[in-house]
């Protein structure tokens, strides 16, 4: 009789412990010493492991019948495939046919020997899948632990990033392995089309790994540099990495309400913005995909996290950075027009983000209406008009209806239309 393997024959041949596919691997692999030897030898597995595989995969098109097949097979059959096929090399299509017939011979509430026959290929191709991914997973956390040729563990992790096998726990090799060969490595996935799902994590591990050089950059004083913002926004001393929210025990006092004035006055808008400022916060559903402005801010508050560092260098840094790091959206030239309209559109936004913080702390934490009468009135309406932050602007009018400006303006931006849903 046929038998169909389900792991390349590379896979197949490997000594013990490296063809283990039991919940023994992992305590085998702790008791193994770290040395040249064993590294080379839980390089070739790897190697192996990624030899290819024997025959073409099955398209896999998940029915909700699938999806709930498998979820049982998981739960009350998993265990038993690695105690009939214990090593690499006894791991085939028949033995987990017979394994599955077995259970669901017994299975409670029972399961249709069509039902099983119809959804088995699909169901073999994800078991061979998770089986290979936790071998691998054991096989990678133990080269972490103490990696002797950094180079060579730095490109196996890297192909297993290509090849999807375990990508997770590569990246997160490469990013404990560090510089140069982890960051390197990193750097071309973040490029790879191969590894398009895991351009993220591989952007994370970049961001730990180059902070530092942010660090350092951001601690560098701006003389010379070309501010991006007002002088009176640049004397904000509130940070970024906060925010750029204000102190919720700051004083009502004349030099903080002179201070929130002129941010807002600096800020004010002269006529309708062309697209709305993003929340400062983002909360999408589980299975959404953050946009990518996200990223892009985390590296432009590393490396200006004051607005008086907000600068026309910092900003160019910036794009070179993000564009490095392949942030879809980012220009690739720092000196191009649309360059030049990326940082238009971030001044705009960071700009924004710090006017509704202000609005913030003069609505909920100021007391004295008296402080903000009328001024703030007729700047919220005008933000809410123009559409600019018209959410903390309208938010800060309601904070303080009991002044009669305050609702004036309310119930003409209501008329209009402008306030925010």
């Amino acid at each position: 009789m046929t038998v169909h393997h389900l792991l390349p024959a590379d896979m197949r041949r490997l000594p013990s412990p490296w063809n283990d596919l039991t919940s023994e691997r992992a305590s085998a692999l702790e008791e193994l010493p770290h040395t040249e030897t064993t590294e080379r030898a839980a390089l070739d597995a790897l190697a192996a492991a990624l030899s290819g595989p024997p025959e073409s995969p099955v398209p896999r098109v998940w029915s909700d019948e699938s999806w709930e097949l498998f979820d049982r097979i998981r739960h009350e059959a998993g265990y038993r495939l690695a105690h009939v096929m214990p090593t690499a090399d006894r791991f085939t299509r028949e033995g987990v046919a017979e394994v599955l017939r077995e259970w669901a011979d017994t299975a409670r509430p029972p399961v249709p020997a069509w039902w099983l026959d119809d959804q088995l290929d699909l169901i073999v191709g994800v078991l061979t899948d998770q089986a290979l991914a936790g071998w691998a997973h054991d096989v990678l956390r133990w080269l972490q632990q103490e990696p002797y040729d950094e180079a060579g563990v730095a490109a196996a992790a890297e192909r297993c990033v290509e090849n999807g096998l375990a990508s997770r726990d590569a990246v997160n090799l490469l990013h404990a392995l560090g510089t140069p060969h982890g960051e390197q490595a990193l750097l071309r996935l973040v490029r790879n089309d191969r590894a398009e799902d895991s351009r993220s994590q591989a952007r994370d591990a970049l961001v730990w790994l180059r902070r530092p050089g942010y660090e350092a950059r951001a601690q560098r004083p701006a003389r010379g540099e070309h501010p991006l913002l007002p002088p009176a926004v640049r004397e904000l001393p509130y940070s970024w990495g906060a925010g750029f929210q204000w102190p919720v025990e700051l004083p009502e006092s004349e030099e903080n309400i002179s201070r929130a004035r002129a941010i807002l006055e600096a800020c004010a808008p002269s006529e309708p913005v062309s697209e709305p400022v993003p929340a400062p916060s983002w909360h999408g559903d589980e299975d959404e995909e953050p946009p990518a402005w996200l990223e892009v801010r985390q590296i432009m508050r590393e490396l200006m996290p004051y607005a008086r560092l907000v600068t026309e260098e910092r900003m160019a840094d910036a794009t070179r950075e993000c564009a490095l790091l392949n942030i879809p959206g980012v220009p690739r030239d720092p000196d191009s027009e649309e360059a030049a309209r990326f940082t238009r559109r971030w001044v705009t936004w960071i700009s924004g983000w710090i006017a509704g913080e202000v609005f913030t702390w003069l609505g909920m934490y100021v007391d004295d209406d008296t402080l903000v009468t009328p001024w703030a009135m007729e700047l919220a309406e005008r933000y809410a008009r123009f559409g600019f932050v018209p959410d903390r602007a309208v938010a800060m009018l309601n904070w303080h209806d009991t002044v009669s400006r305050s609702r004036e303006a309310l119930t003409r931006l209501a008329v209009e239309g402008r306030l925010p849903s």
